[in-house]
């Protein structure tokens, strides 16, 4: 009986971590992504209370996170998504490197949040698969190197608030209260 409803209860869990993860609940419930922009300007604000500046011996690669909206606006979804993946890429790459040469426990314990986090965006869309999405192999072009730790948690940052964010809202003009004319509101300060 005992393990019935272990069993239960664990199938349950899985379920609810499966649904929590859901591109369509993403995409067409907008508080989850101010939720996780939330989450990641907490993330930046734990790091910049540590007692010492985090200031790596070789630099790491982060990506170009800023979005031009005029060229945005003119990217197929598909282009879009490669771009964020490549984005994502890039900045968990960033991470590690970071993550093997951070000795501060306050900043390695920021940088493995960070990279769970950044980590379950990539799975997430990596999993989406939009209709006829033709192989593609990831050619990444780099930004900035940089050797200042707190500017991975700022490149992470404005990803989720600009390119995610923006990425999420063209999405649910197509997945959401389809056939309502639905969608819905234009992202905050767009």
């Amino acid at each position: 009986m005992e393990l019935n409803r272990l069993l239960l209860l664990t199938s349950f869990l899985l379920h609810v971590k499966e649904g929590r993860a859901s591109p369509a609940r993403l995409v067409c419930d907008d508080r989850l992504i101010y939720k996780y922009i939330e989450e990641a300007k907490d993330m930046e604000k734990k790091v910049n209370q540590c007692q010492a500046p985090s200031v790596l011996s070789c630099p790491v690669t982060l990506p170009l996170v800023d979005v031009k909206m005029t060229q945005w606006k003119t990217k197929s979804n598909q282009s879009k998504r490669r771009e964020i993946l490549c984005n994502l890429m890039l900045l968990l790459g960033a991470v590690r490197g970071a993550q093997s040469q951070e000795s501060q426990e306050c900043w390695a314990g920021q940088l493995n949040r960070l990279y769970r986090h950044a980590e379950a965006f990539l799975m997430l869309l990596k999993t989406w698969e939009p209709p006829q999405e033709e192989p593609w192999e990831p050619g990444c072009s780099p930004g900035s190197e940089e050797r200042n730790t707190a500017v991975i948690f700022l490149a992470y940052q404005r990803l989720l608030q600009g390119k995610l964010r923006f990425f999420f809202y063209d999405l649910a003009k197509d997945l959401c209260n389809q056939g309502q004319g639905g969608g819905r509101d234009p992202p905050r300060g767009a």
